[in-house]
């Protein structure tokens, strides 16, 4: 999709974003001041270690000791680091399914072999039962997001503390990509997974939560063996971060509760908006599936639509709305729709959608009678 857009560029409306969007007006301010002479002290070395200023702030945010956080240029980094510092060619990776695409794919170019175990619609839990029979003598890790990409769905604590007590048994890392936990409650933000055992390691980022992927600001927060052997390949092989960059970084961590209520603003505004159409959708039988608690995706099944890469290329040509089919994600019959953004342009967006799922539905039932 992204390859056509660049090929046909159109003013599409977009519930393919998976983060909120760029948070212009605050950035602008954040540079002007932080570079108005004297430029701040944040605009300091990154040259391993990372930013000191950007470590101390996660450190605060997380509540974790500076020396367990490890600076990436993104999270794409920082599972990448994971992958080649604590895996050998060969490895079994266990990846939660449906997921982020880039799990398997990084697996892959590092020459890692891959399999999948389901979380269970519709709330997208861990089947516990089932990771554990997918187990072999070579896994040596298993990779879950919290919250749930694409469904948004959070992984319950206990859930969490049976994987770690599995992980510790049977001697395998656990990954857990907290890209959008931020989205949760302020109160649980310092429940990330690597403080529930030495066996998992946290990734996480700025681009989901605050869409300041502009940045590439990422981080790795682990413990143990595992912290040692990251922390000695990262500064090996991987000390690249952008000093600019990560001075912004810190800068925003600093000030988060204005960047926070920039996203709560949207959300708050935008979750009625989803809300209003789903309850539509569902009402027609259109759809199945419910608007998670937080977060700012949603994951829903198309009733009587198993091709949803061929619906959405169909409703980018006749509707000119762009989602991601469940395909990407490894579950075909759904699509993840983004929709923390504007809510006029969102009320817009899901309006064309409906048209175009009710039309495509008529076609498709027509021709199938």
């Amino acid at each position: 999709m992204i390859d056509r857009l660049s090929k046909e560029p159109r003013d599409a409306l977009a519930l393919f974003d998976s983060a909120v969007p760029e948070p212009k007006s605050l950035l602008q301010e954040l540079i002007a001041r932080a570079f108005t002479e004297p430029a701040t002290p944040r605009y300091t070395s990154a040259f391993i270690g990372g930013n000191p200023y950007t470590v101390a702030a996660l450190a605060k945010r997380y509540d974790v000791a500076r020396e367990r956080i490890i600076c990436t240029t993104g999270a794409t980094e920082g599972l990448h680091t994971v992958y080649r510092a604590l895996l050998d060619p060969g490895d079994h990776v266990l990846v939660e399914t449906p997921r982020f695409e880039l799990f398997d794919s990084l697996a892959n170019a590092n020459q890692l072999t891959v399999t999948h175990f389901t979380r269970r619609a519709p709330r997208f839990e861990l089947d516990l039962d089932a990771l554990q029979a997918a187990l072999t003598p070579q896994t040596r890790m298993v990779v879950i997001s919290d919250l749930h990409n694409p469904s948004s769905y959070p992984v319950p604590g206990h859930q969490l503390d049976a994987l770690a007590k599995l992980a510790e048994t049977h001697d395998f890392w656990v990954v857990v990509d907290e890209v959008y936990r931020d989205y949760g409650p302020r109160h649980d933000r310092q429940s990330i997974g690597a403080k529930r055992s030495e066996r998992f390691i946290t990734i996480s980022s700025l681009t989901k939560i605050y869409g300041l992927s502009t940045l590439r600001c990422g981080w790795i927060i682990a413990s143990g063996e595992a912290l040692r052997t990251l922390r000695h390949y990262n500064d090996h092989f991987s000390f690249g971060v952008s000093k600019l960059g990560h001075a912004m970084a810190a800068l925003v961590l600093e000030n988060s509760d204005r960047f926070d209520a920039y996203v709560q603003t949207l959300s708050a505004a935008a979750r009625p908006v989803m809300q209003r159409h789903i309850q539509q959708w569902r009402d027609a039988g259109w759809v199945e599936g419910e608007l998670p608690e937080h977060g700012c995706v949603a994951f829903l099944k198309l009733n009587d639509i198993e091709d949803t890469h061929a619906f959405s290329d169909w409703l980018m040509d006749h509707n000119n709305v762009i989602v991601a089919p469940g395909e990407l994600f490894g579950l075909a019959g759904h699509v993840r729709l983004g929709y923390v953004q504007d809510p006029g342009q969102l009320e817009d967006a899901l309006s064309r959608f409906g048209e175009g799922l009710a039309l495509y539905r008529q076609t498709r039932l027509r021709k199938v009678v």
